[in-house]
């Protein structure tokens, strides 16, 4: 059963210190809602047993956010 992926380890980060972050930073805030949204397309796609290529794009997607994520939080504020 596929399940959402975990950006917080991914970002070596506590929920509450992207939170933190978050709420001091539209950008990140906006690039975190992207990526909510990639991440659920990816888990319904795959839920749905969909086309290889179909999930394959969703997944390029959301490493794109997740990649801007990084750049934003390592960005000097």
């Amino acid at each position: 059963m596929p399940v959402s992926h975990d950006l917080y380890q991914d970002l070596s980060c506590t929920k509450e210190e992207i939170q933190q972050k978050r709420s001091k930073d539209p950008l990140l805030d906006s690039l975190l809602t992207k990526y909510s949204q990639a991440d659920a397309e990816v888990v319904d796609a795959e839920n749905a047993k969909s086309d290889d290529d179909l999930v394959r794009k969703l997944k390029e997607k959301r490493l794109l956010v997740k990649d801007k994520i990084v750049r934003q939080l390592e960005s000097p504020a």
